[in-house]
């Protein structure tokens, strides 16, 4: 019987816990995580336990 290994995702702004736990064969690819703590949500990716922010480019209003 294998072992699967696990790890509770944390917040990239403030490094707390979510409530998001991912295993060590989760893909997650644009997932908006949100922070209870520090009310951010963070788009990530993630694969094989390791988590990427992904920077969104900042929104601009239309100028007329």
């Amino acid at each position: 019987m294998t072992r699967v290994i696990s790890e509770w995702v944390r917040c990239p702004v403030c490094g707390n816990k979510t409530r998001l736990q991912i295993r060590e064969d989760t893909e997650l690819k644009n997932f908006p995580l949100y922070c209870l703590k520090c009310k951010q949500e963070s788009l990530i990716n993630a694969m094989n336990l390791q988590v990427t922010i992904i920077k969104e480019p900042d929104t601009q209003t239309q100028s007329r």
